[in-house]
């Protein structure tokens, strides 16, 4: 696959039931096709899309979209976190769940195309939950089985050193395992100890300065790339709203290209080590290279 890959991004989204948000349902199918179709003219090529099944997932939405824009777009299997969880997951068996999940990555979502991801798999501030504990084992199992790359949802980057070792634990490949929304735990140290268990993280919230401004995040990743941990990082938005969005007032999906790269660019920032983050690593984690 030619070109950049955004690794965690998505297309529709609806998690408005339990935010008791209309904001939160992302259906602006023209809106985003145009974004869309200008990310193609930036050079975007490939977009994961990490919604699931409770997060609002629409497969013939997406499969549209790639159509319309000619961006190839990942479809993912799994479960978010609580309390987006559906009821399956408190109902059936941890060996259901995987068989589940495998049967998504092997003979496609609802008839549709196969998933390629399994993810966001999420995990709540500073802790597990029983239910998200189910969801990761039936993740891994999952993983084992097929081979399918691993995206997590971190809360603002928390327990992202308990999720690495669950992993490892389970005998997975930590560099086809991305942990995400790292960029949020705003402590480069921890990010370092993170790194040296030898998992992929997500610098996957650019432009959400609310949370962490990008100006730490730039500062972030030009201590990394001295540090020679470019290999290990990937970089996203994880736009989730309808105010996101360019036309009702939002960054936008290009903004990671057309304001952030040019952030690092400008503190000196190699296009190799921009390359490494948004093509190489992509490539290798979803099993292209």
């Amino acid at each position: 696959m030619t070109g950049y890959t955004l690794m965690h991004e998505h297309t529709t989204i609806d998690l408005s039931g339990v935010k008791q948000d209309a904001d939160c349902r992302l259906d602006c199918y023209e809106q985003t096709r145009e974004e869309y179709r200008h990310l193609y003219e930036l050079g975007v090529r490939r977009i994961v899309d990490v919604t699931n099944d409770g997060m609002g997932r629409n497969p013939e939405y997406i499969a549209r979209m790639a159509q319309e824009t000619g961006i190839s777009i990942v479809q993912s299997t799994g479960f978010y976190k609580e309390p987006f969880l559906p009821e399956r997951v408190y109902q059936q068996t941890v060996s259901k769940l995987a068989d589940w999940m495998v049967s998504e990555l092997c003979s496609g979502i609802q008839g549709g195309p196969r998933a390629r991801m399994i993810g966001e798999i999420g995990t709540s501030k500073n802790c597990m939950t029983e239910m998200e504990q189910k969801v990761f084992q039936a993740a891994a199992i999952t993983a084992r089985e097929t081979g399918a790359p691993i995206y997590t949802h971190t809360t603002l980057g928390t327990y992202a050193l308990e999720q690495a070792e669950f992993f490892r634990a389970q005998g997975l490949p930590l560099d086809r395992i991305v942990l995400g929304h790292i960029d949020l735990s705003g402590d480069l140290d921890y990010i370092r100890r993170i790194l040296d268990t030898g998992i992929c993280i997500g610098f996957d919230t650019v432009g959400k300065n609310n949370y962490f401004p990008d100006e730490k995040r730039a500062e972030y990743l030009m201590e990394l790339e001295r540090e020679g941990r470019m290999g290990q990082i990937v970089l996203s938005e994880d736009l989730t709203r309808k105010s996101h969005l360019k036309e009702f007032g939002g960054i936008g999906y290009s903004y990671l290209f057309e304001t952030f790269l040019p952030m690092l660019r400008a503190a000196g920032m190699k296009q190799e080590s921009v390359d490494q983050m948004l093509i190489h690593n992509p490539a290798r984690i979803l099993g292209d290279a």
